[in-house]
C-alpha cells in the first residue's frame, strides 16, 4: 500500500475512533471536532515516530501523550471549556488494548514467559502514556507561572 494511503487510513480512522468514543461519553457536539483532531494528531505523532524514526511503543507513547496533552490543553483554551474534555477521548488511540488482550491469551495457552512479556509491555506504555500526559500538564504549569 502506498505510503500516502497508510497515512490517510491512519488519520481518518484515528479521527473517526476518537470521535466515536466521545459520542459514547457524552462529550458535547462543540467538542468534537476538538476531541477528533487531538486524538488524530496524537495518533498520526505514535505511528510515524514507531513506523519511521523506529522508536519503540513506550516512547512513542509517551511523546504521543505528550502531544495530546499539550493540544487538548490548547482546544480548551480555545472553546474555553474543560480539558477532560478533550484529552480522555483523544488518549483512547494509544491504549494498548490488542497487547493487553495477547498477553492474556498468551497465558491461558501456557506461554507463560511470552505472557509475562507482553503484559509487562502493556504495563511500560500504559505508564508511558501517564508520564506523557504529566508531563506536558507541567509544561503547562510551568508557561502559566512564566506568563504571570
Amino acid at each position: 500500500m502506498p505510503l500516502i494511503i497508510q497515512f490517510l487510513v491512519q488519520m481518518s480512522f484515528s479521527f473517526m475512533g476518537t470521535i466515536g468514543y466521545a459520542l459514547c461519553v457524552n462529550i458535547p457536539r462543540k467538542a468534537l471536532i476538538g476531541c477528533g483532531m487531538c486524538g488524530m494528531f496524537g495518533w498520526l505523532v505514535y505511528w510515524l515516530m514507531w513506523h519511521f524514526l523506529l522508536a519503540g511503543k513506550v516512547s512513542s507513547s509517551l511523546i504521543a501523550a505528550l502531544v495530546i496533552g499539550l493540544m487538548s490543553y490548547i482546544f480548551a483554551k480555545y472553546k474555553k471549556m474543560p480539558v477532560t474534555l478533550f484529552n480522555i477521548p483523544a488518549l483512547v488511540p494509544l491504549v494498548p488494548g490488542a497487547t493487553a488482550y495477547e498477553a492474556v491469551r498468551a497465558m491461558v495457552s501456557g506461554e507463560f514467559v511470552n505472557g509475562v512479556r507482553l503484559f509487562l509491555m502493556t504495563v511500560m506504555i500504559i505508564g508511558a502514556i501517564a508520564m506523557g500526559y504529566m508531563i506536558a500538564q507541567v509544561i503547562i504549569d510551568i508557561a502559566k507561572s512564566f506568563k504571570k
